[in-house]
């Protein structure tokens, strides 16, 4: 299917490989950052601290499509623990967790199996035998990360973001992320959770609507392309 059809399709006409065949486009001085992110109606990226009551076995396999076309993860620190994050499935696939006080267990699985590397600041104490990013002195410089990853892994040219909020919204505030891709599940679940983004500036980022998918469940699947220039 077309990356620019705007129609609503049902998941049962198209696969998911055919509808996340490629992601929506490339930059040339830096990896191109693919933001891939469950929500419910009323916005919440959580219940009860995480995201899984918010999923499905659809919005699993989007989000292991997606890492496919990915040649790097990075994620928070703090949805690294809530979250419960291991080795990918993916073979030679990386994970980056970004922290700014260096605070990870690195005896947990993510680590001890090599998948797993710190985004970091030039301060920040990390244990021994653990790749390292550094970028920044007091927070982490998300863009300098970015386009130093290439110190940890083969020079990726799709980077995806899984949350959580927090650092959506430094990505935001920076005006890295250049796709989003969302699912939308068919729950209001009230509570405090977070919304996609948090703690960024206000700004007016336009982005336009590629692909809208929805499944059998009333699960919602829609892909966003970065429109730069004129905007906030």
């Amino acid at each position: 299917m077309s990356q620019t059809d705007r129609r609503p399709v049902r998941l049962e006409d198209v696969t998911i490989e055919q509808a996340y065949a490629a992601p929506l486009g490339l930059q040339q001085d830096r990896p191109w950052v693919a933001l891939c992110m469950v929500a419910s109606i009323d916005g919440s990226t959580v219940v009860n601290g995480a995201s899984a009551k918010l999923s499905s076995a659809n919005d699993s396999a989007v989000m292991l499509r997606l890492r496919s076309l990915a040649d790097v993860v990075i994620v928070g620190a703090g949805t690294v623990n809530a979250e419960g994050y291991g080795p990918p499935r993916r073979t030679g696939l990386r994970i980056g967790v970004v922290t700014a006080s260096g605070r990870i267990d690195a005896s947990t699985p993510l680590f001890t199996s090599g998948a797993g590397f710190v985004i970091t600041t030039a301060r920040a104490d990390i244990p021994s035998g653990i790749d390292v990013v550094r970028a920044g002195e007091d927070q982490v410089d998300l863009e300098a990360a970015l386009t130093s990853l290439g110190t940890v892994c083969d020079a990726p040219r799709v980077v995806q973001a899984e949350g959580g909020p927090t650092l959506n919204g430094a990505l935001f505030a920076a005006d890295l992320i250049d796709e989003i891709n969302v699912t939308t599940a068919p729950l209001t679940v009230g509570g405090t959770g977070m919304r996609l983004s948090a703690g960024g500036p206000d700004h007016a980022h336009r982005f336009g609507l590629q692909q809208l998918l929805v499944d059998d469940e009333s699960f919602v699947y829609s892909r966003w392309l970065r429109r730069r220039g004129g905007d906030g």
